[in-house]
């Protein structure tokens, strides 16, 4: 388990902001949640929505997500196997939160005069 797990429980006054941060906190875990609950299930599918994340990175933060039970890995029997992830029920209950930090990039980037240049998925 690297440093960043062995700290994920860190939130010595239980404030709520940390503790979310902590369980989906970094640069890929909410792109890779809101492509999930966009039909992006498989892994080849999200990689591809996500060109600049690496294999290896992928595959640390789909396994941390799953043992967060934020999302879950349904393996088919097939040749050759078929994996596909889906969100939880409790990782559902964090799309509210990511349509809104959607929302607010989108107004701010418009303040600023920026184009939005988003994900497909987004």
């Amino acid at each position: 388990m690297d440093a960043e797990r062995k700290n994920k429980e860190f939130n010595p006054h239980k404030c709520g902001v940390v503790h979310f941060l902590n369980l989906i906190g970094g640069k890929w875990k909410v792109l890779i949640i809101y492509a999930i609950s966009k039909g992006y299930n498989r892994f080849s599918l999200l990689k591809r929505e996500s060109p600049f994340i690496s294999k290896q990175m992928l595959v640390n933060q789909l396994r941390e997500l799953e043992a967060d039970k934020i999302i879950e890995r349904t393996i088919f029997a097939e040749v050759p196997p078929r994996v596909e992830y889906q969100l939880t029920a409790y990782g559902e209950s964090l799309l509210p939160v990511i349509k809104v930090i959607r929302d607010w990039g989108k107004e701010d980037l418009k303040a600023k005069g920026e184009e939005e240049q988003v994900l497909k998925s987004l």
